[in-house]
């Protein structure tokens, strides 16, 4: 069995030597390792990156999905087709440790597997898996799909997580200074230090807690007789649940409750912060609520020859590389679609995951004005759309296939599958523009928009997430103007999609073609403004002193 002193290829650096272990139900590693579905993944893996990279004495804990979230292909006429494969990992270590944990009084069986830091340069991280020949076919089918949309599957992998991680860290004898919980997913690990201290008070000094969302789906919740029937409370009696946490009408929201078991929580942002305290300061008994805002690894998703270009202050090697990077771009859309793309002309790149609040199809909103914008001969542009919607989520289904629809005789658009970080790099690097459409106070951070700036692309949002933090209007972003306050989210949409459309006839298109040294000006300012503070290293920094070292006797 594999040791706990044997699991870091580095020796901890003295301010991060503290032992942390980092639970999320998704991590975006790496191409090859599809255990991810978005933003909360591509998050996570890029803290683990820089948790190596700071030398820290940080774990991830994890579930390695047999099927992975899903494979986004095309059906015959071009529409979305969801695809589920098993999938094997090679590179990932058997560690020779399984274990029982129980679910729905039942016992079933863990498997833990290592990806080893040196791989993909990243933090240890330990995935948990129940599709082994120990366990009934039911059992196994836990750790098959992420975010599986059976109701009871998706509480047994909340306890996989939770109380499985929980219980490989005192297996492997790691005296774990904090857990973190990256959104609620991992609750049940609170009930299981419950058990294990007796204390809610020492579970508080333990945990921490990162809520990521204020979109009641991303705020998971289920009936207290539910979760009890799960042994989602690890042996607590629903009338043991009520004294500790309060759950209100007999359902226990996670997000909530896990204010209510942690020393200290998080928003994503600055804005989000401030959104979480409003939703939930009425609540009693809940933590701090302070804010670390989120952040991307700039090693794994900056290119090199741009960052040299910038150093030197080489506009023209700037420029040149980035048409080699559009061209690289411009080969996937060909391959996948048969159109063909200029690198002379300006690309319009939305790519994120597919959610109603995320508006992919805004640009489309008034279909003659986007024509009149994507047939202009003058200012010739063009637009990719690419993300994942979620399987059962057959309304922003439909939005995908309907902008297939309605772009797909007109050779300068297009839309793309197989959204991914292979994928999702390509776009960020061959992009010039990069579209970022919510509803206001919905997008909690957002980070696809940071890589696609330390990639020489201009940001073009709504002050949302992380931009206010960022985003200097005309100088190294363009920002769409918000509706206002108090108006009905429809005409909200309608307000914001003609201030797109304004801002892209008026602005962002002609700065491309008839002021370059602007256009240029502006993407130096974005690269050199985006970083360190929106590199991971930041962020991961922040964790260790604003919530794993800070206030450990609170």
């Amino acid at each position: 069995m594999i040791k706990a002193d044997q699991l870091f290829p580095y020796t901890f650096s003295k301010k991060y030597s503290s032992a942390a272990a980092y639970f999320s139900m998704e991590f975006a590693i790496d191409q090859p390792l599809k255990i991810y579905s978005g933003g909360l993944g591509f998050l996570a893996g890029s803290h683990l990156r820089s948790a190596y990279e700071l030398k820290q004495n940080l774990i991830g804990i994890g579930i390695l999905w047999k099927k992975g979230y899903y494979d986004q292909d095309r059906n015959q006429d071009q529409t979305l087709r969801v695809s589920f494969r098993d999938k094997d990992y090679f590179f990932l270590k058997d560690t020779g440790i399984i274990f029982p944990i129980t679910i729905h009084g039942a016992r079933v069986h863990v498997k833990a597997l290592l990806l080893e830091p040196e791989i993909f340069k990243t933090a240890p991280l330990f995935l948990l898996t129940t599709d082994i020949p120990e366990n009934d076919y039911l059992a196994q089918t836990i750790s098959h799909r992420l975010y599986d949309p059976n109701e009871t599957t998706r509480i047994a992998q909340s306890i996989l997580l939770g109380v499985g991680g929980a219980k490989l860290l005192d297996i492997l004898n790691i005296n774990v200074s904090t857990y973190h919980m990256n959104e609620g997913h991992s609750l049940p690990l609170c009930f299981y230090l419950l058990d294990k201290y007796k204390s809610l008070d020492e579970v508080r000094k333990r945990v921490v807690f990162t809520t990521h969302t204020p979109e009641k789906a991303g705020n998971e919740e289920h009936s207290i007789p539910l979760l009890h029937s799960m042994s989602f409370f690890n042996g607590l009696t629903p009338e043991q649940v009520q004294e500790y946490v309060h759950p209100e009408n007999g359902i226990l929201n996670y997000t909530l409750t896990a204010l209510r078991m942690s020393r200290r929580a998080n928003g994503v942002s600055k804005l989000h912060g401030e959104v979480a305290r409003k939703m939930w300061d009425k609540c009693p008994g809940i933590c701090e609520i302070t804010s670390i805002t989120n952040a991307q690894n700039k090693t794994y998703w900056s290119d090199p020859v741009l960052d040299k270009a910038l150093a030197d202050g080489n506009d023209q090697a700037l420029f040149e590389r980035k048409r080699e990077l559009k061209h690289k771009l411009f080969r996937v859309v060909a391959n996948q679609t048969g159109k063909l793309f200029r690198e002379d002309r300006l690309t319009i790149v939305w790519a994120r995951r597919f959610a109603a609040y995320k508006r992919a199809g805004l640009l489309l909103t008034d279909y003659d004005r986007f024509l009149k914008i994507a047939r202009n001969e003058k200012y010739p542009v063009q637009i990719i759309w690419a993300g994942k919607p979620y399987p059962e989520d057959y309304n922003s289904i439909n939005l995908f296939n309907e902008i297939y629809w309605k772009t797909k005789d007109l050779p300068n658009c297009t839309v793309l599958t197989g959204y991914e970080l292979w994928l999702s790099g390509h776009l960020k690097k061959g992009s010039d523009v990069w579209l970022n459409n919510p509803r206001l106070y919905h997008e909690a951070s957002g980070t696809s928009g940071m890589t696609a700036a330390m990639n020489a692309t201009l940001n073009l949002s709504i002050p949302d997430g992380w931009i206010p933090e960022f985003a200097k209007d005309g100088e190294n972003s363009f920002i769409i103007e918000t509706a206002p306050e108090g108006v009905t989210p429809e005409a909200a949409d309608k307000i914001e999609a003609n201030n797109l459309y304004d801002i892209l006839e008026k602005v962002v298109i002609p700065t491309y073609y008839d002021n370059p040294s602007k256009w240029w000006k502006m993407v130096r300012a974005s690269m050199t403004d985006i970083v360190p503070y929106f590199d991971s290293g930041r962020m991961a920094q922040e964790y260790y002193e604003k919530l794993y070292t800070s206030d450990r006797s609170k």
